[in-house]
């Protein structure tokens, strides 16, 4: 197919490598005009692409002479507005139906439900009073709503693996949220899903991208700090002082023959 990827980024450009190999025909975006150029060199076909939240860039609508477009567009939660990352998908799929485009994959979050200190499944309901990430939750809704192409979206956990070490990032911190349970996916299996739902024609459909083994979060962050050299965090909170948590099941999309590789975070690699 010709599959074209919105967003070459720490998923995206992994996944076109791997669509490429598997024969397909993959043209992707970048915001930053030192990465076209790079990726250019690459032999990575690619253009300039932006949504500010209206889209801007270099011959970007060679992005939407294809078959297949998958969204991998991280909102902005830190910088901009709730408002902005629906705002992007409204122009976004203005384009891709303009273009008559028939298949399109979301890569969304886990981040959309909410901390129900229990399980959470593709079936749980949710609601702009009680989505965990109303932005995302949004974006889903205008993508589902009133379309001519076949969508399916992926909700990712916490992407992780190579260069992203979750322990890394709370190394000598105090007070640190150690006993609830981590929702984590490896780079290498977030990958593979994609192309998963890609070669078995997953259409329709949304799934939860997580491994199916949820290590509590000082058992994944004390392991990073042993093997990898650097400092556990210097302190916990107590049990009886742990945040609202979720964990999220991923038995939907094993069940269409997907297997995880990593199916534990605390069997994760790392490229450092």
């Amino acid at each position: 197919m010709k599959i074209s990827i919105i967003g070459l980024g720490w998923l995206g450009l992994p996944l076109a490598k791997s669509l490429a190999q598997q024969g397909h025909r993959i043209l992707g975006s970048t915001t930053s005009p030192e990465k076209h150029r790079q990726l250019a060199e690459e032999g990575i076909d690619n253009v300039l692409f932006r949504l500010d939240p209206h889209p801007s860039g270099e011959g970007f609508n060679r992005l939407f002479d294809a078959d297949l477009v998958v969204v991998n567009v991280p909102p902005k939660r830190r910088s901009m507005p709730e408002t902005f990352h629906p705002e992007q998908i409204k122009y976004l799929k203005t384009l891709i139906q303009q273009a008559g485009i028939g298949k399109v994959i979301y890569t969304s979050s886990t981040s959309v439900y909410p901390n129900v200190n229990g399980e959470v499944t593709e079936s749980t309901e949710l609601c702009l009073n009680s989505t965990g990430h109303s932005a995302v939750y949004e974006a889903e809704r205008i993508l589902w709503a009133d379309r001519n192409y076949d969508l399916t979206v992926i909700r990712f956990g916490g992407l992780l693996g190579m260069d992203r070490v979750p322990g890394r990032y709370f190394s000598g911190k105090e007070q640190v949220a150690g006993d609830i349970p981590v929702n984590y996916i490896h780079q290498e299996d977030a990958v593979r899903l994609l192309a998963h739902v890609i070669d078995k024609g997953l259409w329709e459909e949304t799934y939860n991208g997580v491994c199916p083994v949820h290590p509590l979060k000082r058992a994944v962050y004390e392991k990073n700090a042993n093997e990898l050299g650097f400092a556990p965090p210097s302190s916990y909170r107590a049990q009886s002082d742990q945040p609202d948590w979720k964990r999220v099941n991923a038995e939907k999309i094993r069940k269409t023959g997907f297997e995880f590789r990593y199916k534990n975070p605390l069997s994760f690699y790392y490229t450092l």
